[in-house]
């Protein structure tokens, strides 16, 4: 079984192509983690966890909702994690992850995929984006391999900059960078609440029909990069900036 988190599609695209070649159903994890839906899960085959790199490891939320989920069934877990750059040492939290679920750990493969952190960095043009999935689909194709094989993912070669990334920053990165507090609409707004549609953690709500964000943030940046008028800024810093939305 498949499951896959993603805010604004790379993940979710990752998990469908593989789960194309495996032949395997790609469950989406919103719904589950958005309710705080920790029912019990059953696969007779490997799980296969697809889920975006933050700050060189997986997302807290999907951290949280593996923890408190029972997995029933195969005890063989896969990890595929799509990024911007790289997922630094993040297997060796997943590895502490998959010791306390008593699961077998089949290893990290790592997906570089089109940037969309635009809270801190920039997003790609769509034709620079669809280069960069283009030169994916070979990686996404080789992962798909080993699951079909039931083979391990090869393990990378971990640098200290790595294993700094993954924790110190890692660390800090949460509660220095991950907030709401930049987020706003300006008058482009139309007042459609998509926003709070697609916040995975219910921190959107309208205000005189406008969004007005609370305190439980991922930056996951679904909210931004999925306004139909662009009209959801991050401080000064997403000014003029491209939204990213997975183009295919």
């Amino acid at each position: 079984m498949i499951l896959y988190f993603s805010g604004t599609g790379n993940s979710e695209y990752v998990a469908k192509r593989i789960g194309k070649e495996v032949n395997d159903e790609a469950i989406n994890l919103f719904d589950k983690i958005r309710n705080n839906d920790n029912s019990e899960l059953k696969s007779e085959r490997s799980w296969i966890i697809v889920i975006p790199t933050y700050a060189w490891r997986i997302p807290h939320i999907v951290q949280r909702w593996i923890e408190n989920t029972t997995f029933t069934g195969s005890k063989d877990i896969y990890f595929v994690m799509t990024c911007g750059g790289s997922i630094g040492n993040a297997g060796k939290y997943l590895k502490k992850l998959c010791v306390r679920k008593n699961m077998n750990y089949y290893g990290c493969s790592e997906i570089v995929m089109p940037e969309n952190y635009i809270a801190l960095f920039s997003a790609p043009t769509e034709e620079k984006a669809i280069q960069i999935i283009e030169q994916a689909e070979s990686v996404i194709d080789k992962a798909a391999g080993y699951i079909k094989k039931s083979d391990k993912f090869p393990q990378p070669e971990i640098s200290f900059g790595d294993k700094m990334n993954s924790g110190i920053v890692n660390n800090l990165f949460y509660p220095v960078f991950v907030h709401a507090k930049k987020f706003y609409a300006t008058n482009e707004c139309i007042s459609c609440g998509k926003c709070v549609k697609v916040c995975v953690l219910n921190n959107v709500r309208m205000e005189n029909g406008k969004p007005v964000w609370g305190d439980n943030c991922t930056h996951c940046m679904a909210c931004i990069c999925r306004c139909p008028s662009e009209a959801i800024e991050y401080g000064k810093h997403s000014h003029g900036m491209t939204r990213y939305i997975c183009p295919r």
